[in-house]
């Protein structure tokens, strides 16, 4: 699990004019709340937020306000639609022990068997874990999957303490082979071309 501390300043201006300030000073708007506390209206650092987000389910140590640093996990970051920069953030308060539902990323690692097509039907995978110990990724190793194997999110591994908090039997990938996918195909094909002839064979002849 990722921890990166930034440095939090108060915000006490708002509206879009403020944002749009905020934003040409290289600060994002944010907020951060959580545990029945008031809302705290922040400005982060662009830069080094942009970095730390880069880090699925990030644990910031929030740093700058009254009393000990917070810890806060990323629940809503807004981004402009064109150009990606970073237009706000809200931030969930956290604490040690504490546990949170969160999507963790599947990576796939290795190569698919000789033959073998990867049919992946899930990227991500909800979890309820310790705030201070979430997996960075969840792995599967394609190498390790014979052709016509389906992986359902039950199968994962799990790092301790981490539990499934979603369809465990949601489908995560298949293997499937190259002729089943070749077959398919032909059978769709088939089916169109019969569909054809029957719509020509109904239809009136042109006098």
């Amino acid at each position: 699990m990722s921890e990166v501390r930034i440095a939090a300043e108060p915000r006490s201006e708002f509206g879009k004019g403020a944002a749009r300030r905020t934003r040409r000073a290289g600060k994002v708007p944010a907020v951060l709340y959580g545990h029945g506390t008031d809302p705290q209206h922040i400005t982060l650092p662009g830069h080094e937020l942009m970095l730390a987000l880069k880090t699925p389910n990030v644990l910031l140590r929030v740093s700058g306000l009254s009393g000990d640093d917070e810890l806060a996990l990323p629940k809503d970051v807004q981004r402009d639609p064109l150009k990606g920069f970073l237009e706000h953030v809200d931030l969930l308060l956290v604490k040690r022990g504490e546990k949170v539902t969160v999507d963790v990323p599947i990576l796939l690692v290795g190569e698919v068997v000789a033959g073998g097509q990867l049919a992946q039907e899930l990227t991500t995978v909800s979890l309820e874990a310790e705030a201070t110990h979430i997996p960075s990724e969840i792995t599967v190793d394609l190498a390790t999957l014979a052709e016509g194997t389906s992986v359902l999110v039950k199968d994962l591994s799990l790092p301790r303490g981490a539990t499934v908090a979603g369809d465990e039997d949601a489908l995560v990938l298949q293997i499937t082979g190259v002729q089943e996918v070749r077959t398919e195909t032909d059978a769709e094909a088939a089916e169109a071309e019969a569909a054809a002839e029957a719509a020509a064979a109904e239809a009136p002849a042109a006098e």
